[in-house]
């Protein structure tokens, strides 16, 4: 079930940005690419909460995002 970008909570957000960042990046992102561009996104972001919404980019948007290795992270 996927989930819905709320931009008025922080995983929507975060969420919304990581999206973006795999449109941007055909080729696909690694995870610590991922959680680095995030935190230079919003520095005010819990390390965690980052850690965690990119822990289920996968769960949480089986119709767009997948991983064709471990650590990175690409658009269907």
């Amino acid at each position: 079930m996927e989930k819905n970008l709320n931009p008025n909570t922080i995983t929507g957000r975060i969420n919304a940005k990581a999206l973006e960042l795999l449109e941007e990046n055909p080729n696909g992102v690694r995870w610590s690419d991922m959680l680095k561009k995030l935190k230079e996104y919003n520095p005010k972001l819990h390390p965690k909460t980052i850690n965690g919404c990119v822990w289920k980019l996968v769960e949480n948007f089986p119709d767009k995002v997948y991983k064709p290795e471990k650590g990175l992270f690409k658009l269907k």
